[in-house]
């Protein structure tokens, strides 16, 4: 825990007087206008630098070249089908990325929109696992002034005009409108969900403007935070001393990126809203047999605001209005004609043709007044299609309806819900940011990081129920409707610490029954390839289905990352899922029953593994999945397969970690016993890698686990650790659910374990990168620890006396932090003892930005607070500051020490929630009674079996003191 003030003397901050005028932020001063104190800002005119892409070394790359030939093969193959493999490092987009990334638009699971800090609207990811990172430059926001007597006018794009895609000034398309803003005094400030851009005196010396972008990320709040639409609030100064006519003018292209606007039978459509909403609906008709969209866009027209649309205008000569001709007629009149209104849906556009429309809000601004006109933004795409064949409903849907009509009530509720949304956002933002304990950048890297899941390609679907039936896709109806009938019956239902319990738990349905294609559910979960005999799992748990009530907040998906198109990586949400459990615990909560129910099944269909080329079954039962899918997400899982991830030893002890930590972060008895079976078998499954049978699993010298090209060969550092946290985390949650001898067993093996983990790799100050004999054995390993992570964020006992804990620590950030670049990079994967970084494979000598946050946390929890502030800072440093290499907003998995990337826009750096975890660990773990590791359990296996309803778990937790939150006490 961050104990007293001492960040004060490296706060690294950036005061908003630095890039306002003092006198421009007191003008701001009410309604939200200004910019807060602690946010991420760049100048209008700063240059976005083409980033730097890494590339393997030759030694890597001849290592690799048969890899590379299957792999190239499978992109073939799948392209062949109109699919996009989930990785393809040989396509590169037509846009070359850069660091002009900004706060992305709407909530989270109906599409997203990003928009860059100089305003141009890109990476579009309305299509599920599909990003256009190209901007679509005729979606602008323009400025007309006008002074009493029109002797002094202004007009231009309020963004830069050094952009791509601007050709001369004399087309008729967007190059000819005014593209006069040189952004030197114009300034982009950014605290996720919120940004505010501040024009001060451009492109007229005496209007202050200020825009602020709103989205509906508020957590806690499953309804709003699902809603497809974002705001913009102009507020309006007038420092001169004549008033002014201020028309402001927002333009959208009917495309969904790319050169979807060239398709053709795209339509607008002019509205008239309630409450003074109006603006135009643009209907988009996608390709390859994609759901349509609706855009709508809109202002608010009040006594003083008055709102006109055109709802068509082209960008060629062949137009029926051009934008050349659109421009004029602003600069004119400053608004279009009311007839407009009544002109109804336009004919569908023709192959070739760029549809476009227009809105303008127009007001007098008397001198020395204020004035605000609002904007929206909404897009309703209702159903999602997965290229394998099934479709669902948006979660938003629940409350709008199925109707792509609804963008017009999404664009006017936004609207006129906007301020709500600032002050949950205020009211939840306002203690970090007013923590004076804490580094400036720390917090509004904290808050702008959290962009991923908004902009990660998230989906998050109306209804959770675990069977999801598919459907046929040209129905209308949801494939979340089959309700499975269950009988529990309940022998015994009190019980003391000292009582066997048994429990009979059915399902009328047939547990074993189809749960999509290829896939067989087992309830049991004893596994029958691994070694035990029959009283080591004397009983069987069966999870069962449910159809949860109207509160349910739905399925969840969000990827690896925009270049790694897996959905819910589950080594990588390990990292990533601190910010769910912290923000949206009923989401993280789902995806765990997700990959709970998964563990339990099996798809029995061949897949080729690229990395060796030979051929295993997709899903193995008792094997925690590496993520649910790609084009057919919880139907068919691991569509990562260049290695066989059923062979991966950091999967499985992942899940039992993060599993118990949610359960006890939540108390949520439900849940663990609806999961408990999965755990109590992904332990099991494990068993089969105790090679040597000291309790202790060991690697099987390929990469297996989530640092796939790097070798372990042995017991390592990581899965060791891992597993030894999950030995200590299933323990404590057995004794929770009551089942004892489970928790005996595991208590057991955690002793030998320990042991054996320590004898092997502990070397005096370090653990050792594994137990073998290759040149990297003894690397320095960042993540070595990442058990003890968990162990400590979940109230458990240490894993290890405080010494070594510290020790290995201070190893990492004496050689791992410091040693490159003096800390401004974060931590490198793999250092050798003499200093000199691991170059051992690509993955050893990377920085990760995810892991860097890991390892920060832990040090926090540990007690270095500066330690820990230092490595995080280097992330910072590299990536979000000034002086760094342009990554905000699309922070990669990882950067070398030369600065270039691999993976932009990655799921792991969500990470940084886990140092505010450590920070403020919540009151449930913290309060939880401890019971003595070295207490035994006097049990008979021979006769104890147990099985549990929920109804059943509440009624003993309510009874028994020893089925309270307790957690295990290590007294060795």
């Amino acid at each position: 825990m961050v104990t007293g003030n001492i960040f004060h003397c490296r706060k690294n901050s950036w005061p908003p007087e630095e890039y306002i005028s003092r006198n421009t932020l007191q003008l701001f001063d009410f309604d939200s206008a200004a910019p807060p104190k602690q946010a991420w800002r760049r100048r209008l005119n700063s240059h976005a630098n083409i980033l730097k892409e890494f590339s393997v070394t030759f030694v890597e790359a001849i290592k690799m070249v048969r890899l590379g030939i299957r792999l190239w093969s499978y992109i073939r193959e799948e392209a062949s089908h109109g699919r996009k493999a989930p990785i393809d490092p040989f396509t590169r987009e037509r846009c070359k990325p850069s660091a002009s990334q900004g706060v992305p638009l709407g909530g989270m699971g109906s599409g997203s929109i990003s928009r860059g800090f100089r305003g141009e609207f890109r990476q579009w990811q309305i299509v599920p696992g599909t990003c256009d990172a190209s901007p679509v430059m005729a979606n602008q926001f323009s400025i007309f002034i006008s002074r009493d007597g029109g002797n002094k006018k202004y007009a231009s794009v309020l963004a830069p005009g050094q952009h791509e895609g601007l050709g001369k000034a004399s087309d008729e398309g967007i190059s000819s409108w005014g593209w006069n803003l040189s952004g030197q005094h114009s300034t982009y400030h950014a605290l996720f969900p919120r940004a505010w851009t501040v024009y001060d005196g451009e492109p007229d010396p005496d209007l202050k403007v200020s825009c602020r972008q709103i989205s509906p990320f508020i957590p806690h709040n499953y309804r709003d935070s699902s809603l497809p639409t974002a705001v913009f609030v102009y507020t309006l100064v007038n420092t001169g001393k004549e008033r002014a006519k201020v028309s402001l003018l927002f333009t959208w292209a009917n495309s969904i990126g790319g050169i979807s606007h060239l398709s053709g039978d795209h339509v607008n459509e002019p509205f008239i809203g309630e409450d003074g909403v109006s603006g135009v609906l643009l209907h988009h008709k996608t390709t390859k047999g994609n759901p349509p969209v609706t855009f709508a866009v809109a202002a608010c027209e009040t006594q003083n605001v008055n709102v006109t649309v055109l709802p068509c205008f082209g960008l060629t000569e062949e137009s029926s209005v051009t934008a050349k001709e659109m421009w004029g007629k602003m600069m004119q009149d400053g608004q279009f004609d009311r007839e407009n209104f009544g002109c109804g849906p336009s004919m569908p556009s023709s192959p070739g043709e760029t549809l476009c429309a227009a809105v303008s809000a127009s007001a007098w601004v008397e001198p020395h007044g204020k004035c605000t006109i609002a904007f929206a933004l909404a897009w309703s795409s209702p159903k999602i299609k997965f290229l394998k064949g099934n479709s669902y409903h948006r979660r938003y849907t629940k409350f709008y309806g199925t109707s792509e009509r609804a963008a017009l009530k999404l664009v006017h509720d936004a609207l006129t819900n906007y301020k709500r949304w600032e002050e949950e956002i205020e009211k939840w933002q306002s203690p970090i940011l007013k923590d004076e304990r804490l580094p400036e950048w720390y917090k509004f890297t904290l808050f702008n990081e959290l962009y991923f899941l908004v902009a990660g390609g998230t989906v998050w679907i109306g209804i959770y129920n675990s069977s999801l039936p598919s459907i046929n896709v040209n129905s209308d109806q949801d494939p979340l409707t089959k309700v499975e009938s269950i009988d529990v019956k309940v022998t015994k239902d009190e019980v003391n610490c000292t009582h066997d319990t048994v429990f009979e738990h059915t399902s009328t349905s047939g547990c074993n029954g189809s749960t999509g294609v290829g896939l067989k559910n087992n309830g049991d979960s004893a596994i029958s390839q691994n070694k035990r005999s029959s009283n080591y799992f004397p009983h069987h748990l069966k999870s069962q289905d449910q159809q949860y009530d109207s509160d349910d907040v739905g399925r969840f998906l969000y990827l690896e990352g925009v270049e790694y198109i897996m959905w819910c990586t589950y080594d990588v949400h390990f990292y990533a899922s601190f910010a769910l459990l912290e923000l949206f615990p009923k989401i993280e909560l789902n995806i765990q029953r997700d990959f709970a129910k998964a563990v339990l099944s099996e798809d029995g269909r061949k897949v080729k593994f690229l990395a060796e080329g030979n051929y295993g079954i997709r899903k193995v039962r008792g094997a925690v999945p590496h993520d649910l899918g790609t084009h057919d997400p919880w139907n068919e899982m691991n569509a990562y397969n260049i290695h066989d991830t059923s062979k991966w030893k950091d999967l499985n002890p992942k899940f039992v970690l993060q599993v118990y930590r949610d359960f006890a972060a939540t108390g949520d008895m439900a849940f663990g016993v609806d999961v408990w079976p999965a755990v109590r078998a992904a332990m099991e499954y494990m068993e089969q890698f105790d090679r040597d049978d000291d309790g202790l699993i060991e690697n099987d010298g390929f990469p297996d686990q989530t640092y796939d090209t790097w070798t372990v060969h042995g017991v390592s550092a990581y899965c060791g650790c891992l597993w030894l946290a999950a030995l200590q985390a299933a323990a404590a949650m057995a004794l929770q659910v009551g089942d004892k001898f489970f928790a005996e067993t595991c208590k057991s093996k955690f002793f030998g374990a320990k042991s054996a983990f320590e004898k092997k790799l502990w070397n005096g100050s370090y653990f050792n990168y594994d137990s073998g004999s290759t040149s990297n054995s003894k690397s320095i390993q960042a993540d070595q620890l990442a058990g003890q992570w968990y162990t400590a964020s979940s109230g458990l006992p240490p894993l290890f006396d405080e010494f070594k804990t510290r020790s290995a620590l201070q190893k990492i950030y004496d050689f791992n932090v410091m040693k490159v670049k003096g800390g401004r990079m974060g931590a490198v994967n793999g250092m050798h003892p003499n200093g000199k970084v691991d170059e051992s494979c690509m993955q050893s000598r990377e920085i990760w930005t995810g892991v860097t946050y890991a390892v920060a946390a832990n040090m926090i929890l540990a007690g270095m607070e500066e330690e820990a502030f230092t490595a995080a800072e280097g992330i910072f440093i590299a990536g979000w500051s000034e002086e760094g290499y342009g990554y905000w907003f699309q922070t990669p998995e990882g950067w070398t020490i030369d600065g270039h990337f691999r993976s932009l826009m990655y799921m792991r750096p969500l990470a940084i929630w886990s140092m505010q975890w450590a920070l403020s660990i919540p009151k449930a773990i913290l309060d939880a009674p401890k019971v003595n590791m070295m207490d035994r359990i006097l049990i008979s296996p021979a006769t104890f079996s147990l099985s549990l309803t929920e109804t059943g778990v509440r009624k003993i937790a309510n009874k028994a003191k020893c089925f309270g939150n307790s957690v295990l006490q290590c007294t060795c």
